[in-house]
């Protein structure tokens, strides 16, 4: 397994560091067990999430199982070991070993190079590491039980990641010496394990044995390179391919800080020289220089050192900075547009780039807590929420997507950086915010790669344009409206899965409370609700009628469904419809198929109309999520992700089981709505509709309608999925885009922010209440009017005299009523007896003339709002 290499100033004697203005490292321990391997990181996280990271500071391989080297664990305060673990096999010089618990999660055994399965360390346990008997490094105090853990907050062993600071270059030997975590190392929050497997040190490497010879790679900068010395050329180091084809060499370069990020986790700065004339090497490189000469953007700087690539990036570890110039014009940024390729970009690594485009906003999860933004051409879809799963098309739409985007990010490494950096330049906050869609235009600053992906690591502020607004609740018409609401975890029980404690628990309630009213639906189906039988209902239900007023909303009793911590849930308006019969669900009991230790079971209660009408049936619904794996179902590689055949079958059991009418209610009356865990091209969603199920999302809002982003690509999961002989009564369906399109950093949470964003941040009300956006429908469910209007006619005069062959005008004075609102009158026949007998219309006025002995028959018909209709005649005489 490919380690991420510590950063070492290999070979420079102290005195070489300080000459250059690079950090001292260290003191050697007075015993001689500096420079080996140490304890670099320290997981005690949540269940079996334990961890521990060794990191060889020599220059040379260590070869565990030859050298002796063992673990050795000491539980509650013991003086022998409860367990000893022999460390096996050779960490390279520079990199890492990881020795992890078996049944720890996936993400920490893809990180590991050792397991042991026995029972481990919690945080009042002291952890030794010990080479041919000889105690090289410790954590805690032996012999002591310190009660729950040494240290507090972040900073202590008790559920909690520790890192040792890059300045610690050797072991702790004095186990039985009192100790404070915060000494030597740096807290992260439980169950944190993105640098595992990778640690930073800022020492001088040894040769294994506790010393060694510094080399002559330092030495008196005097007799160094100077400001006149031929050097190579940045392009050079950094070659036409992904990777510098003169890594592990001493490169001296020349050239002018475009990028300086010495401050915020760099500890470097980006060098950019006047090229080679090459298109395909990169005139850019990052220049890593902890400790070292502060230095600015437009210094031109004479820099010495080791090439390398730090996860894909091309560097140099300086040795000798010697500055040459300062307040020099930057070089012209190259201008970088989307979509680019890999190699595109890999061409202008390190250097100075602008964008020129008007580029939106797609993905913000990683905003709040590493500054990073991701930005495209235009917004993105999931290829399966556009295309059949596994199509050319989708394969095709999947490359576009990452052709046509890049990271903005911060320009700092640290976690959680406050203030955090807005694209425009100035701090984030409420009267500053951003949504997905808005765009940001003349993106300036560096062009590097981090993480595994290629980021502008910004130099200037760029201009950006709030280009998708909030918006009030949708209207979708009707009688009658039902909505679906994921709330992300709604739990009564503190420091569950939801709140972890009773403040978090006030500001997640009043951000639903706040979405939900201002929806204002009939029926709701709830999502993730804590499935503890009713509690957490009643506690919405009595919120939201505190807000709306007493008896606004009422819950379904269904008491605990399924064994999941979350489950389904449904609340309805009692002045505006009433449950008809009791509510029916569907589970394995019911059917295998629906299997409910994946997925939760369906809860489905018909409604009708308060006064009566057309009842509905709504089914809630929470298939299995994309995310972890099934047994036997893994993810196919189509786009549509884990358990693709469960939700699939769970689908297929679903429209089965409402064949049935579960509630007692007509087939084809149901409205099928939640978090189906499937965009709507792939195969749960096609089983539906081939089911005769009507997708409302696509029909009412078309193909682009989204309640949902990951990884920047948009689609919805939530569904509203219409019976056939209830798609006639649905009156609109539509996403109301109050989650999806916000900054994970405005939710409830306290975590990873400092205590001025916790209140600054933070308002009570509907935007990032879930991570979902609620689905509304609407429906008409009133009775059809079968019942004609009343109508009469008479007229004045209804005889004419005297008979003298003129026009007479005659008043007709027409009655028409219907219960059901306004009715339309018009005359629809004329009908007339006698030699010369005529009748007009004329302004309206009905005229006859006045032949002796004629008859005129008038018929007048009226319609109401429900095209029921009556028809009424006068007659009308001469005199003979």
């Amino acid at each position: 397994m490919m380690k991420r290499p510590y950063h070492a100033l290999a070979g420079l004697t102290a005195g070489a560091l300080a000459a250059v203005g690079l950090a001292v490292p260290a003191a050697h321990a007075a015993d001689g067990v500096a420079n080996d391997l140490i304890i670099s990181e320290y997981v005690e996280g949540s269940s079996n999430n334990k961890a521990l990271e060794f990191a060889n500071l020599t220059a040379n391989p260590i070869d565990l199982g030859a050298g002796g080297y063992a673990v050795k664990m000491y539980f509650n305060g013991g003086v022998t070991p409860g367990l000893t673990v022999n460390l096996t096999g050779t960490v390279a010089a520079g990199e890492v070993h990881v020795l992890a618990q078996g049944s720890a999660s996936a993400t920490v055994l893809a990180a590991a190079d050792q397991l042991n399965s026995g029972s481990w360390f919690n945080g009042d346990d002291a952890i030794v590491l010990e080479k041919a008997g000889v105690v090289i490094d410790s954590l805690g105090q032996v012999g002591f039980d310190p009660g729950t853990e040494w240290g507090t907050g972040l900073t202590s062993t008790a559920d909690n990641t520790l890192r040792r600071n890059a300045s610690v270059c050797s072991g702790d030997t004095n186990t039985a010496d009192s100790f404070d975590p915060a000494a030597q190392w740096t807290g992260f929050a439980v169950d944190t394990f993105d640098g595992l497997g990778a640690h930073t040190a800022d020492c001088e490497a040894g040769d294994g044995d506790g010393g060694g010879d510094p080399g002559d790679g330092g030495g008196d900068p005097g007799t160094g390179p100077t400001c006149d010395t031929a050097v190579a050329t940045i392009g050079s180091v950094q070659g036409s391919g992904t990777a510098s084809p003169v890594v592990g060499s001493t490169r001296t370069v020349r050239g002018t800080v475009v990028g300086d990020f010495q401050v915020g986790g760099f500890n470097g700065y980006y060098l950019q020289d006047a090229g080679d004339g090459d298109a395909a090497t990169s005139d850019g490189l990052f220049i890593y220089a902890p400790g070292g000469a502060d230095v600015n953007a437009g210094d031109v700087l004479t820099v010495t050192g080791t090439v390398s690539e730090f996860f894909n990036m091309t560097q140099i570890t300086a040795s000798q900075v010697i500055p040459c110039a300062t307040g020099a014009v930057l070089p012209a940024a190259t201008t970088l547009e989307l979509p680019a390729t890999d190699a595109q970009r890999e061409a202008l690594e390190g250097m100075r780039v602008t964008l020129p485009q008007s580029l939106a906003v797609l993905e913000y999860f990683n905003y709040g807590r590493y500054g990073e933004i991701a930005l495209g051409t235009e917004r993105q879809f999931q290829p399966t929420a556009v295309y059949a799963p596994g199509s050319a098309e989708a394969i095709e739409l999947a490359a576009a997507n990452a052709r046509g985007r890049i990271t903005l990010d911060d320009g700092r490494s640290n976690q959680n950086p406050d203030p955090l950096r807005h694209p425009n330049g100035d701090p984030f906050s409420l009267e500053n915010t951003l949504r997905g869609g808005d765009l940001v235009t003349g993106l300036t600053g560096v062009l590097d790669y981090r993480n595994n992906a290629y980021k502008i690591q910004p130099t200037e502020a760029a201009s950006y344009q709030r280009a998708n607004p909030r918006g009030e609740a949708p209207e979708v018409a009707g009688t009658t409206t039902v909505a679906s609401f994921n709330v992300l975890n709604y739990f009564t029980t503190l420091n569950a899965r939801g709140a972890n404690t009773a403040a978090e628990f006030e500001r997640q309630e009043a951000k639903i409370v706040d979405a939900i009213s201002r929806i204002d639906a009939d029926i709701v189906g709830l999502i993730e609700i804590e499935n503890n039988g009713g509690t957490a209902l009643n506690a919405l239900v009595a919120a939201l009628n505190e807000e709306m007023g007493a008896g606004t909303y009422a819950g379904i009793d269904t008491g605990e469904l399924g064994t999941d911590e979350i489950t389904t849930a449904l609340i309805y308006k009692p002045a505006s419809v009433v449950p008809v019969g009791a509510h029916a669900v569907l589970d394995a009991s019911v059917d295998p198929r629906f299997d409910t230790t994946r997925n939760r079971p369906a809860l489905a209660q018909t409604f009708e109309p308060v006064g009566g009408g057309d009842d509905v049936t709504v089914v809630v619904n929470h298939l299995k999520s994309k995310g972890s794996a099934c047994a036997g179902d893994p993810d196919r590689g189509d786009g549509q992700g884990n358990c693709n055949g469960t939700r699939t079958v769970a689908a297929q059991a679903l429209a089965d089981w409402l064949a049935t009418e579960p509630t007692g209610a007509d087939a084809g009356r149901e409205l099928i709505i939640g978090d189906l865990n499937a965009y709507d091209k792939e195969d749960p969603i096609t089983a539906l509709r081939n089911a005769g199920y009507t997708d409302l999302l696509r029909e009412f809002v078309g193909e682009f309608a989204y309640s949902y982003v990951f990884d920047g690509q948009l689609g919805y999961l939530d569904h509203g999925l219409a019976g056939a002989s209830l798609l006639e009564d649905v009156t609109g369906a539509a996403e109301w885009a109050i989650n999806a399109d916000e900054p994970t950093i405005l939710d409830y949470n306290t975590e990873f922010k400092s205590a001025g964003q916790v209140s600054s941040w933070y308002a009570p009300d509907a935007y990032r209440s879930s991570d979902h956006d609620p689905v509304i429908v609407g429906l008409d469910l009133t009775v059809p009017d079968t019942t004609a209007p009343e109508l009469t006619v008479t007229a004045d005069p209804s005889v004419v005299f005297p008979p003298n062959n003129k026009w007479r005008t005659v008043a007709v004075d027409i009655a028409a009523s219907d219960d059901s609102g306004e009715v339309e009158v018009e005359l629809t026949d004329t009908a007339s007896t006698g030699a010369k007998a005529e009748v007009r219309v004329v302004d309206g006025d009905v005229q006859v003339k006045a032949v002796r002995g004629a008859t005129y028959t008038l018929t007048y018909t009226a319609t109401d709002p429900s095209g029921n209709a009556t028809s009424a005649s006068v007659t009308i005489r001469v005199v003979p």
